[in-house]
């Protein structure tokens, strides 16, 4: 068994300052979104993700691993979006188990209606309180983290 290593104290302060900002800052963006437009941040994702796409339209799947949701939850999500009329469920044509979830007008309309709240809420929680240097660092560090934790968590790891 190997020893642990345990976390220095700057280690430790960075660990605890992290995990408070970004639960701050992942309650404010739901907060707003929620208030303003009465769409979960969840919820605006999953919408974001489908108008970003050719035909507004995606694979559950493909969708769910995008999101990083089970494909239980984002089963549920989707049933919560079609209830608003702003998502649709399709069979998909070249796979009889698959479906397709697809962005209704009336769903690109309530984004693009959210988009701009949205925008001004993450650019007063984040980027306001950062220099270029500092958005440029976070950028560089976020994008390492998620290599590195997708490569860890990938199959062939």
């Amino acid at each position: 068994m190997s020893e642990t290593r345990w976390l220095s104290p700057d280690e430790q302060h960075t660990w605890r300052a992290y995990l408070t900002a970004h639960r701050l800052l992942l309650d404010e963006i739901d907060a707003q979104l929620r208030r303003d437009s009465g769409i979960p941040h969840a919820y605006y994702e999953i919408l974001v993700r489908l108008s970003e796409t050719p035909g507004r339209t995606l694979r559950m799947s493909v969708l769910a691993e995008g999101t990083r949701v089970s494909p239980s939850r984002l089963s549920h999500a989707i049933t919560r979006l079609e209830e608003r009329g702003w998502v649709r469920r399709e069979d998909c044509p070249t796979d009889r188990r698959g479906q397709l979830a697809v962005l209704t007008d009336e769903g690109y309309a309530a984004l693009a209606a959210a988009a701009p709240g949205h925008v001004e809420a993450v650019r007063r929680a984040l980027f306001d309180a950062l220099d270029a240097d500092q958005v440029r660092w976070l950028g560089a560090i976020s994008q390492t983290l998620a290599d590195h934790l997708d490569t860890a968590g990938s199959p062939e790891a």
